[in-house]
């Protein structure tokens, strides 16, 4: 019997593991890939505190997930195949037909890249069309290849490219970028990138592998066929949620309904990290979630163990109005 079992491991997950095992919860966490989520997979990380000039995003996942461990935290590679959140014992069920009790559950999921449903996508997916740049686009060194989106991971797809290919179109479908000042300025001002302003792909093609892309200007409805060899896609993602629908509330865009507490619609359930709904999804946001949310499930542990007084385990006690640091008592 677990304290708290954490679903993801991820930055949000991967803190919430960190403040749990520091606090003395016994906490697992179970991830079904790799430790960072798309931190991972991010080439460089300019904007969280700390790193004057950036950190790469797999070191600085390696960074949390050994600093995570150190404290006590157990990590699991698995994947989870149901989960029974409802009642006083949560029940976590894992691939190798494990199951975890325990008094609390984090999810921290987080997200998955979204499709653009253009033709051709999934045809040409791993033969020129990808979802991920650091992790394919030195296959495209010194050649031609696309970016479409407009944000954040948009912005430094296309930078992060334009220094190891000979061009790089990037493909929006407003008439300015979403994306961070800084960043828009580093990518309007770099020779090997072109945008596309109010434009969207409507095809891939090719033979054997990607070729071409056709790209409609969606005001004047004309047709540019733009020959690549490579494009990546960076709309947007989509909430890991899954296998959470139909037992806790979840917003339109499918999102775990949560407040700044973290607090899901079922007792001693917490959504952390890009899986809640939120207005900003940065890895410093995921970081912040994941230490609320085991604040949160120690104050509420507590509360349920003992009704009078809450449980002390080591770091905080739980009080029915906040939690509060009171010293290493175990």
């Amino acid at each position: 019997m677990r304290d708290v079992v954490i679903i993801g491991g991820g930055p949000a997950g991967l803190c919430a593991g960190l403040y749990a095992a520091r606090s003395g919860m016994d906490a697992v966490l179970i991830e079904a890939k790799f430790s960072g989520g798309q931190v991972g997979t991010t080439n460089l990380v300019e904007n969280y505190p700390g790193f004057e000039h950036g950190i790469g995003g797999p070191e600085l996942a390696m960074l949390m997930e050994q600093q995570a461990v150190g404290a006590g935290l157990s990590i699991e590679f698995e994947s989870c195949t149901k989960l029974e959140l409802e009642g006083d014992v949560k029940r976590v069920h894992l691939t190798s037909g494990e199951v975890v009790d325990a008094y609390a559950v984090i999810l921290a999921m987080g997200a998955y890249p979204r499709k653009l449903g253009a033709k051709g996508e999934e045809e040409f997916r791993a033969r020129g069309v990808s979802f991920c740049a650091t992790c394919d686009g030195f296959i495209f060194k010194g050649k031609r290849v696309a970016v479409i989106g407009g944000g954040n991971t948009a912005a430094e797809d296309a930078l992060y490219l334009a220094n190891i290919c000979e061009s790089v179109t990037l493909v929006h479908r407003r008439n300015s970028l979403r994306a961070e000042n800084a960043l828009v300025t580093k990518l309007l001002t770099n020779p090997r990138i072109t945008v596309m302003w109010d434009s969207v792909v409507d095809s891939f093609e090719g033979e054997a592998k990607l070729e071409t892309m056709n790209v409609r200007n969606i005001k004047t409805n004309e047709t540019t066929p733009v020959p690549v060899e490579g494009a990546f896609v960076a709309v947007g993602a989509v909430p890991n949620s899954d296998i959470v629908k139909g037992i806790l509330e979840l917003d339109e865009s499918g999102s775990i309904k949560a407040g700044e507490d973290t607090r899901a619609s079922i007792t001693r359930v917490y959504a952390a990290g890009d899986i809640r709904t939120k207005p900003l999804r940065q890895i410093v946001t995921a970081v912040a979630d994941g230490a609320v949310a085991a604040a949160a499930a120690l104050q509420d542990i507590g509360l349920r163990v003992h009704n009078e007084p809450p449980r002390q385990i080591c770091g905080f006690v739980g009080d029915p109005g906040a939690v509060q640091l009171v010293g290493n008592t175990v």
